[in-house]
């Protein structure tokens, strides 16, 4: 085992390598997934690094934990239902925490990685963790291999070293237009605040003057409160046309799936799909999983269920998803930001997420959404 802490004086990464992974990315255009974008990050490394296979680990805002994010050389779902943090992967943690490229060979490598990615390593191979980290800020880490095992040269580490900068440099200018991205939409959604204030709430507030009158309006005023009336709800109807909130994030898994993951997770909860529960439409999804994590995420911080049931029902054109649990002690808790978040992004879908206590000691939250006709 060897560590990279203070790359030493080596050739920068060259001009040809520097193209190779700048044409790569630039692929990613043609697929804008995070995975996809990722994905060419490992593929660069494994090309310009010498390494045969590689995979991305890191931490997914979203998703609020860590996660592979892309591979090259060995299939994604390998690491699906992934439940990892630096303290269960060691090798991870000495990298970041030294910003070194660590390498170890295939014996020790099953001490540095959680039990079950075990069998994903090859004999006669040299594992390889490469931090992508900059400024003190750790993004994650890329794990690859080589066969035939032999130690990396100091230009081969260095090498390596520099690939996880740009991985670096890559992923926080991709979080950068992420923000961007939200700014904009923080100040879509102060404008649309702005123009009902103006344009809707003083036309009401002039029907309710008018109507305030003590020897109730005339003819002329009564024609001019229709008026008025039509005209803001016309306005109403205009404004609320736009984005009303965060877009769901992609997700490349499913909400059954996701429930397993997060079974597992949180093993505590009392987790369950209810039997009989309906199939999820595809296009419902990103919005299922976002409600039902942070219905997962209340109940473990706010409550102490012992049992937390998934219900899933489709009736009359509405799917419907319920998520209870039934560890609500004494007064609840006021609902944090990320449901209603989520009731945000579920009138954009055309539903409704509705949380309360519906009975004592048992709170509840519910997403209904219409069915798209055939």
């Amino acid at each position: 085992m060897s560590d990279y802490a203070t790359p030493a004086p080596a050739p920068a990464i060259g001009v040809e390598a520097l193209d190779t992974v700048v044409e790569l990315l630039a692929r990613v255009e043609d697929d804008a997934s995070s995975d996809a974008f990722y994905g060419r990050l490992c593929e660069a490394t494994c090309r310009v690094g010498g390494m045969d296979r590689a995979v991305i680990f890191r931490y997914d805002e979203a998703r609020r934990r860590v996660r592979a994010s892309g591979v090259y050389g060995i299939a994604l779902d390998s690491f699906a239902g992934l439940n990892a943090t630096v303290d269960s992967a060691p090798i991870a943690k000495r990298a970041l925490e030294d910003d070194s490229v660590i390498e170890v060979d295939a014996g020790a490598a099953a001490r540095e990685l959680p039990a079950r990615y075990a069998g994903l390593l090859r004999e006669e191979a040299t594992l390889v963790c490469v931090p992508i980290c900059a400024a003190g800020r750790w993004s994650g880490v890329i794990l690859c291999d080589r066969s035939p095992a032999h130690a990396l040269s100091d230009g081969e580490r260095h090498l390596l070293w520099t690939l996880g900068k740009v991985a670096a440099l890559a992923t926080g200018a991709r979080a950068a237009t992420v923000q961007q991205q939200r700014a904009r939409m923080l100040q879509e959604r102060i404008d649309l605040a702005r123009e009902i204030h103006e344009s809707v709430i003083q036309r009401l507030f002039g029907v309710m003057m008018a109507f305030s009158i003590e020897a109730g309006p005339s003819a002329e005023a009564r024609e001019r409160i229709v008026a008025e009336l039509q005209a803001a709800l016309r306005d109403l109807r205009r404004a609320l046309q736009r984005p009303l909130g965060r877009p769901s994030p992609e997700t490349t898994t499913t909400l059954r799936e996701e429930i397993a993951r997060l079974r597992r997770e949180h093993p505590d909860l009392g987790l369950v799909l209810a039997p009989g529960s309906a199939a999820v439409p595809r296009q419902l999804e990103p919005l299922a999983q976002s409600v039902l994590a942070e219905a997962v995420r209340n109940a473990h911080k706010h409550a102490q269920p012992t049992r937390v049931e998934v219900l899933i029902e489709r009736s009359e054109g509405v799917w419907v998803m319920e998520v209870s649990n039934d560890g609500v002690t004494g007064r609840a808790k006021r609902t944090g930001m990320g449901l209603r978040l989520a009731a945000l992004e579920a009138l954009q879908a055309g539903g409704l997420v509705e949380f309360d206590e519906r009975e004592p000691g048992t709170w509840r939250v519910r997403l209904a959404a219409p069915l798209e006709r055939d």
